[in-house]
């Protein structure tokens, strides 16, 4: 049996680069924000729902615009909640599938809104990548080319920093002073120790 971990963390921590270290591994990884870019891009009747409550403009030439999309809804948390509403289970969905034809000791899905979707319950364990907020905003703002105010704005939409870390069931730390290859590599080997102990 394949263990299902998720990896996750607020705006601006590196999970994706942590789960980048997991891959070098040989781990497989579900990134689910590509995969939910792609959903949006090829599910038809995904399209068509975007559609219906975003305008004809959420598409140019049938490929997803996601400025305008992005434009109109982080400045508007009751769209965010309507379009997270239609994209998340399709995107769940697609990720479930994707974990049962994973055959390895153990399968990671990174995803920024683990708890805020209610994903937790479809995995085995969660993996926290933490940050301090400063180095949090600073990765944030240079990776997107966006202002502080954007970036808080984002992190308001996301469970606090702290809360998120006591939900997880094992932390990385990320802060640029502790190195992250031995953290990512001691907890490679606890989760290949769990997962030998299945059946």
């Amino acid at each position: 049996m394949t263990l299902r971990i998720g990896i996750t963390g607020g705006i601006g921590s590196g999970k994706t680069t942590i789960a980048r270290i997991f891959e070098t591994l040989r781990i497989p990884v579900y990134y689910a924000d590509d995969a939910a870019k792609k959903i949006m891009n090829e599910d038809d009747s995904l399209k068509k729902q975007i559609i219906q409550h975003f305008g004809s403009e959420a598409y140019k030439e049938g490929k997803l615009d996601r400025e305008y999309l992005s434009a109109l809804v982080f400045r508007d948390s009751r769209r965010l909640t309507l379009l997270n509403s239609i994209v998340h289970p399709a995107t769940i969905r697609n990720s479930n599938r994707w974990m049962k034809e994973q055959s390895g000791p153990y399968a990671l899905r990174e995803a920024a809104l683990i708890f805020e979707s209610g994903v937790q319950g479809q995995l085995d364990y969660v993996i926290g990548v933490s940050a301090p907020a400063e180095l949090r905003i600073r990765r944030a703002m240079e990776r997107d080319g966006i202002s502080r105010e954007k970036v808080l704005e984002r992190m308001a939409r996301q469970i606090n920093e702290s809360i998120k870390m006591k939900l997880c069931d094992f932390i990385i730390v990320n802060d640029e002073r502790q190195p992250v290859i031995p953290q990512v590599l001691q907890l490679h080997r606890q989760l290949i120790a769990i997962s030998s102990t299945l059946p």
